[in-house]
């Protein structure tokens, strides 16, 4: 796989930061154009808080999984409507299909308590951490 510079750059930040990010995986038309899926994750108050840019996409387009550490947010940006018999299409910049991004956190998310809002193209995510076992110590007999 090849790399521009500031990709690379992106990656090494990411793995520094404490979770990695994958590349955007897309399919569909204009996949040489399509913007990459903008995220953002803050940490605050016992929680992940994630922001992704999504423009263009409905609300019930968007699935949103979590494994444990593991996030992965998909989308699809669905064409309107086909051109009908009588039309042509002459230009056409706007494009469709289907966009994920994954991540790894530095922490499990309980899933159980997660929120996630959509308003205006921007999904937000809520995702406190998953609380760690308590160790236990036996006695042995």
């Amino acid at each position: 796989t090849l790399f521009r510079s500031d990709q690379l750059g992106d990656l090494v930040d990411d793995l520094f930061k404490g979770f990695f990010v994958r590349p955007v995986a897309y399919e569909g038309r204009g996949a040489e154009a399509m913007p990459r899926m903008k995220v953002d994750v803050a940490e605050s108050n016992g929680a992940y808080l994630v922001t992704a840019e999504l423009p263009g996409v409905k609300k019930d387009d968007i699935q949103v999984t979590i494994d444990g550490s593991q996030v992965t947010l998909a989308a699809e940006v669905k064409r309107e409507k086909e051109a009908s018999q009588d039309e042509r299409v002459l230009h056409t910049e706007r494009l469709f299909g289907k966009v994920s991004r994954s991540f790894t956190l530095p922490q499990e998310v309980d899933e159980a308590k997660a929120e996630a809002k959509f308003r205006d193209g921007v999904l937000e995510l809520k995702l406190p951490k998953k609380a760690a076992a308590q160790r236990k110590q036996i006695s042995i007999q």
